[in-house]
């Protein structure tokens, strides 16, 4: 695990370059603490920050192959590099050092762009050609391990983590305004937009290529539907449970210690289990609030009770939950006001203390189909049945039945998703200082439900929730808040084999109009209690809503409300009177407020205070 930088142009000279790099590893030394790399010539330059998980010795970054003309730097970890090593070693290769990274070398050198497509586990990795000049790059299927870029002219910077991007004079640091109502409508842009001018994020199961400064992208790997209907409830479940636990398995390849995230959620406990079946001394985390209606622990202690392993318990105060925002907004290089990256960021550094690696349950919702949604679109599949033209007439009717309003829709105005934080532009727009022709937030959707016309509902809902929630949520909070605190964040549901099993279900397996997750669960009794197996979804509940009417916390809220960056975005009249109604219980605004505060801190620590900041 680690995190990579670097840069090509025309010619450069290359101690400068070097220098560069450096400054640029530098800003994302978090994610590797443990050892620095660099390589400079006259073309390219390539930084890594190493955190040492394999092979502790060896493995160092950038590596090259045997004759030096290729230079390789890697974040992740590649879970079948065994049996790829001994393909290439058949074919004629030699290797070296035990490490996943010397994989990527002779995997290209034998298979060329088809390398990503053949490997098994987490990744972003660029390679660069010195002969040919190519500059090669990939992310993994899933989106678990981030890949940005920038061009400019013949200049090209690729980074882990968009702040790397700071330290390279070429960089034209602009604030990407146009998709500001995007952002506050949806919490993230789906896409490989950012809010950085001219930042773009590879897109999950794409590669790149770079050659004289001509950008080529290329999808290796797509997530696909493949329904079967000729296996049991009992078939199923066997399958899911044999696929998921040879991903543990998998993901435990470490040569240092790894533990497990705990929540009590049949995710987390079903990895936990796993995972303790095969390590003595499995050590658990989790994270709660004082606040009993909130916490977690309760669930997580009952689960490790019944699995016997030992959990380490954090609670986080609300003094804690905002003093530690302004670094979390930092950490996450775009703003995001998702407020469970908040105990997330502390249980991450709960847990950094006693292991290095973590395992948790990411993926499980949208491979199983474990969200509310999805239930909400068997019920909506079912009322599409009628005339379209009957639909309406009922919603006329009855406009303020968001279910018949929505069974009018077409299904891309019907997604849930898309207007997470304001119900409509129009409001969205009320706060905004200038006029905006941006999109409405549905429409921004409206090309991933495209491609999957042919699908029910609720399976639609899962596919589109895998390309745009999963990655740029999801994954990215989880990502950042474990490499903020230089912790390895693994996810086992997220794997190659689990994804085929799980392609296959059909949806009845998946969700019921009242049941999510039906196979998995299934599964899951095979190794737990009937209970910790059908436990329902909590989400990651926060008492953000009531420690923003107390006045120690509106007071900081509202101090942002009027200051410089609110004023010169939003009309801080509405943005206060909006605070206000929400303190006084006239509406539940908690959402919209924390979308505003996060942007506001976000946009000072990049575009106001001094970089880096002091966190």
């Amino acid at each position: 695990m680690c995190g990579i930088v670097g840069f090509t142009e025309t010619t450069h000279d290359p101690a400068a370059a070097r220098r560069t790099v450096q400054q640029m590893a530098n800003l994302i030394r978090h994610r590797g603490p443990d050892g620095e790399g660099l390589y400079a010539d006259d073309r390219a330059a390539l930084g890594h920050r190493r955190l040492s998980i394999i092979d502790l010795e060896g493995g160092g970054q950038p590596m090259f192959n045997e004759d030096g003309t290729l230079v390789v730097v890697f974040n992740g970890e590649i879970y079948n590099y065994p049996e790829l090593a001994r393909q290439l070693s058949a074919a004629g290769h030699t290797f070296a050092p035990h490490s996943d990274t010397e994989v990527l070398l002779h995997g290209w050198e034998q298979w060329g762009k088809a390398l990503p497509g053949k490997l098994r586990g987490m990744f972003a990795f660029v390679l660069w050609d010195r002969t040919t000049g190519t500059l090669f790059g990939a992310r993994d299927l899933f989106g678990i391990k981030p890949l940005y870029y920038y061009r400019k002219g013949e200049l090209f910077l690729f980074a882990s983590e968009i702040k790397a991007f700071l330290a390279h004079p070429g960089f034209e640091k602009r604030f990407n305004e146009d998709r500001l109502p995007d952002y506050l409508s949806m919490e993230y842009l789906p896409g490989d937009e950012t809010l950085f001018t001219g930042v773009y994020e590879l897109r999950p199961g794409f590669s790149f290529l770079w050659r004289e400064g001509r950008l080529s992208l290329e999808r290796y790997g797509k997530i696909r539907y493949r329904i079967r209907q000729d296996r049991s409830p009992a078939e199923w479940a066997e399958a899911i449970d044999k696929a998921f636990t040879g991903s543990v398995a998998a993901h435990r390849l470490a040569d240092v210690e790894v533990g497990c995230f705990l929540s009590g959620g049949v995710d987390s406990t079903l990895t936990a289990c796993k995972a303790a079946q095969q390590q003595e001394g499995l050590q658990c985390f989790s994270v709660g609030y004082a606040e009993q209606a909130y916490s977690e622990l309760p669930a997580a202690r009952e689960a490790a009770q019944a699995l016997g392993v030992p959990c380490t318990e954090t609670t986080v105060s609300a003094d804690q939950f905002f003093a530690a925002n302004r670094a979390i907004q930092w950490y996450l290089d775009e703003p995001m006001p998702n407020p469970a990256e908040v105990p997330l960021y502390f249980l991450c550094q709960s847990a950094r203390q006693r292991v290095k690696v973590v395992l948790s349950g990411e993926g499980a919702d949208e491979l199983f189909g474990g969200y509310p949604l999805y239930c909400q679109g068997v019920h909506m599949q079912a009322w599409q049945h009628l005339p379209r033209g009957l639909r309406r007439l009922l919603g006329r009717c009855a406009p303020g039945c968001g279910f018949l309003r929505r069974g009018a829709q077409s299904r891309w105005q019907r997604c849930a998703r898309a207007n997470y934080v304001f119900e409509s532009p129009e409001e969205r727009e009320r706060y905004l200082k200038r006029k905006f022709s941006s999109q409405t937030p549905a429409r921004r959707f409206k090309p991933y439900f495209d491609k999957v016309r042919g699908l029910d509902e609720a399976t639609a809902l899962q596919w589109v929730d895998l390309q745009t929630w999963l990655p740029r949520d999801i994954l990215r909070k989880a990502d950042r808040m474990s490499m903020a605190h230089s912790l390895e964040l693994r996810v086992p549901f997220l794997d190659r084999e689990v994804l085929a099993v799980a392609m296959e279900l059909p949806r009845t397996k998946r969700c019921t109009r009242r049941k999510t997750k039906v196979a998995l669960r299934a599964a899951a009794e095979r190794s737990l209690p009937p209970a910790l197996a059908g436990r329902k979804k909590r989400g990651f509940p926060v008492p953000l809503a009531q420690w923003l009417r107390q006045d120690t916390y509106y007071t900081m809220v509202r101090e942002k409300f009027v200051g410089p960056v609110a004023e010169r975005f939003f009309d801080t009249r509405e943005l206060c009177r909006l605070l206000d109604e929400h303190r006084e219980g006239k509406t539940q605004a908690m959402t919209k407020i924390w979308s505003f505060y996060c942007f506001i801190l976000w946009y000072e620590l990049y575009f106001v205070d001094p970089l880096p900041p002091r966190l």
